[in-house]
């Protein structure tokens, strides 16, 4: 019985670590979701901004010839864009289980995890910046117009609320043909001067923003993850300090019986 006693206070003192750990992740998470929220909603309305630009573009004649409409070909590219760190529920292997819808994909990885399993690459999403942003959109759309590649995908995870996250492939080469009629907007010089300018931006723009939204959502998966991971170790606890509290009560039960017995023999 002292073996159990034992045994069981070194299980609490191992859940309560694991409580209060899991508890001070939960406290990072929510300090950050704020904040990745915030940048998250700015980066969707900057690139919603720039795909209005881009559909009046790519509707216009003049621009048809441009290397970034080419189509045709299945050679493809894929940003993956995962998490810097794990303990997120399943955000990181939901990310990587769409990954294997794309065997024969090159893939460019963004966040540690996703450095991790593809190699080199971006391996923060939490200090990915503008500027990693616009390098990364050269070396895309140099490759794209010398056909090195076909086309160009980013998995990255939709931001549904802060209970739901789920990842998808978001397709953004070769820039699609619009058939609507002309906005009314004027670009100058011409639009076919514009419009690989508008591309570069366009591009930048929807990696920052992909970036942005799979971050907030993978803190946003933490939190929830350590909120549920704190209730299961408090109600651990609960369970395993009744069951000592028992044993405990069990021993100092046969330690009087002996004490009795013992004195009746004397």
């Amino acid at each position: 019985m002292a073996y159990d006693i034992k045994a069981l206070k070194t299980r609490i003192k191992s859940v309560d670590s694991t409580f209060h750990l899991t508890k001070a992740m939960g406290l990072v998470a929510s300090s950050k979701v704020r904040r990745a929220t915030e940048a998250m909603i700015k980066a969707k309305s900057f690139a919603a901004s720039l795909a209005d630009t881009m559909k009046s573009l790519s509707a216009c004649k003049s621009c048809g010839n441009s290397p970034y409409m080419r189509s045709g070909g299945e050679r493809t590219r894929i940003i993956v864009i995962a998490g810097d760190r794990g303990l997120a529920g399943g955000y990181n292997n939901n990310v990587f289980r769409l990954t294997r819808e794309f065997p024969d994909a090159e893939f460019i990885p963004v966040g540690k995890r996703a450095c991790d399993k593809f190699g080199e690459g971006f391996a923060s999403c939490e200090k990915f910046s503008s500027s990693d942003a616009d390098a990364l959109t050269e070396n895309l759309l140099s490759d794209f117009a010398k056909e090195k590649y076909d086309r160009l995908g980013i998995i990255t995870t939709e931001y549904i609320s802060m209970m739901k996250q789920e990842p998808y492939v978001r397709w953004v080469l070769p820039i699609e043909r619009e058939d609507s009629s002309s906005s009314g907007t004027i670009f100058e010089p011409n639009e076919e001067e514009v419009f690989p300018w508008a591309v570069r931006l366009y591009v930048s723009g929807v990696i920052m923003e992909s970036v942005r939204e799979s971050f907030a959502s993978e803190v946003a998966a933490r939190r929830v993850a350590m909120d549920a991971a704190g209730k299961n170790a408090k109600k651990m606890i609960d369970d395993l300090t009744i069951k000592y509290n028992r044993a405990r009560q069990g021993a100092i039960t046969q330690e009087i019986t002996e004490i009795v017995a013992g004195a009746g023999r004397s």
